[in-house]
């Protein structure tokens, strides 16, 4: 049972103590977070599932975090002391994987004890941090066709859609870093497009067009949120058809795009 759903982007510079004052840049994202935080407070969430750009992908598969217990802290930005654990929910994982094998879509269980920041932004808005409760389920996209990552999304959300627990589904991931000229991939004219392009796209609900997108757009924007946005398209295809994404936020003052969004059934 899912009743919680949610696109969001994965700064580090949100977290405060790492943002500092560079914080103050990015108003509406931070706001979309904290009121994406005070929703998954109340929806008492038994399993977050939470798919990341930056963990242990492969090409030929997609990977499912299957540990029984995970971790992960800042320590690469500077800030070790803000620190996350939670247990893991293999069953939930195992049962992923078998539909999955049932539509004869490449997926593995994986051990992933240590979580990148791929997860931990979002779950620092979401969880409260230490204080979490839900479970944890990581997925991480593979180098798959996107219209095989929607076909993952929805035997994704088969499984979700019969499960008795209160599952959460997020899918972390930035859009273009190549918006301005002292953006991470440099500048790309292709960029603005891509982002301009997806928003417009989710805001009408052309969910097909999306899979559908211009390979050559995609490559010059330098993206890594695409993917997991189509995974959660598949998986709520499946949960409830007649779904929206309300765009929350989405701004860009460092050259990269960042969007939140959530689920409206």
């Amino acid at each position: 049972m899912n009743n919680f759903a949610a696109i969001t982007p994965h700064p580090p510079i949100a977290v405060s103590g790492i943002g500092r004052g560079e914080i103050k840049k990015i108003p509406k994202t931070i706001q979309a977070f904290r009121a994406l935080g005070e929703k998954f407070a109340v929806s008492q969430i038994e399993t977050t599932v939470i798919i990341s750009p930056h963990g242990q992908s492969s090409f030929d598969a997609f990977n499912l975090g299957g540990s029984l217990a995970m971790s992960g802290d800042f320590e690469n930005f500077g800030h070790g002391e803000i620190s996350f654990s939670f247990s893991g929910d293999p069953k939930l994982a195992r049962q992923i994987a078998g539909k999955a094998a049932q539509e004869k879509i490449p997926c593995r269980l994986i051990d992933y004890p240590s979580l990148d920041h791929g997860l931990l932004v979002p779950l620092y808005f979401l969880t409260s941090q230490q204080e979490a409760t839900t479970k944890l389920l990581p997925v991480f996209f593979s180098g798959l066709s996107l219209q095989q990552h929607f076909s993952f999304g929805q035997a994704l959300g088969q499984v979700i859609k019969a499960s008795d627990q209160k599952i959460a589904l997020v899918a972390s991931g930035d859009l273009s870093h190549c918006l301005s000229p002292n953006a991470p991939g440099g500048f790309s004219s292709q960029g603005k497009i891509f982002d301009e392009t997806l928003i417009n796209l989710i805001q009408e609900k052309r969910w097909a067009e999306i899979v559908n997108l211009d390979s050559e757009l995609i490559a010059g924007a330098g993206e890594c949120g695409l993917r997991s946005i189509i995974i959660l398209l598949g998986a709520l295809a499946e949960i409830n058809k007649n779904f929206s994404l309300d765009i929350r936020s989405y701004e860009a003052p460092f050259g990269v795009g960042y969007l939140t969004a959530e689920a409206k059934f």
